[in-house]
């Protein structure tokens, strides 16, 4: 299971710090999602070798509208492994979930935003991952942590609908705010998802690192072909 965390500056914790405690916690990686305008300075490999948990290149694009979006997707889409769009917007959440590029709708539930069947299939055609924030759930209280359940369930019930792929994040911005994948699915238990559903939304980080990972390889050109040994020699 992955945990995608936001570092300093965009973050309290710098990336060592998160991984190091995500590592103590049983998580298998962290993906690190800061915002576009505050890159972390890190190296993931270091990191993976000393604390001997995968770190995965991301990044989540904040954008005024779909248009900047656009552009911010085509910057970073080559230079990173995993690719999150901030939502929060009818527009920005209908824009992400059409665009094959970005492969998480970051809070889509978030301000004005929402998910309506339109989303989620145009969310299963485009391979686009919604997701489950449960920072409102860990971190607010009151009548905003009642609006933040009541639109988590009515996402859980789109995405079962139409079976669209989704993950499953704390969203921490410090390694004070992460949460050990049983304390995620107690959690989500409280709320009415399943220790499973909470489980496979984490894990989905991963599996999305390893798929992206492959296609950016050299070996990997088109789905179910590859160079081949031989061509590589060449």
């Amino acid at each position: 299971m992955y945990e995608a965390v936001h570092a300093h500056p965009d973050g309290e914790s710098t990336v060592a710090r998160l991984a190091r405690t995500a590592a103590d916690y049983g998580f298998e990686g962290v993906v690190v999602r800061n915002h576009s305008s505050a890159r972390a300075d890190y190296d993931p490999d270091r990191i993976a070798d000393e604390y001997g948990i995968d770190v995965v290149e991301g990044v989540e694009i904040r954008a005024d509208d779909p248009e900047q979006a656009s552009g911010s997707v085509g910057n970073y889409r080559p230079s990173h492994t995993v690719v999150a769009l901030e939502g929060g917007s009818n527009a920005l959440n209908r824009f992400a979930v059409e665009q094959p590029k970005v492969d998480v709708l970051a809070q889509p539930m978030a301000g004005n935003g929402d998910v309506n069947h339109v989303l989620a299939k145009a969310a299963v055609e485009n391979g686009v991952r919604l997701e489950f924030d449960l920072s409102g759930v860990l971190r607010t209280s009151g009548g905003r942590r009642v609006r933040t359940i009541q639109s988590l369930r009515k996402l859980e019930e789109i995405v079962d609908y139409y079976d669209a792929p989704y993950v499953v994040s704390a969203d921490p911005h410090s390694h004070l705010e992460l949460r050990a994948p049983r304390e995620l699915k107690a959690i989500g238990e409280e709320v009415g998802f399943s220790s499973g559903f909470i489980e496979d939304g984490l894990a989905e980080w991963g599996r999305l690192a390893e798929r992206n990972r492959h296609v950016q390889s050299e070996s990997f050109i088109e789905p179910g072909v590859q160079r081949g040994r031989y061509e590589e020699e060449s």
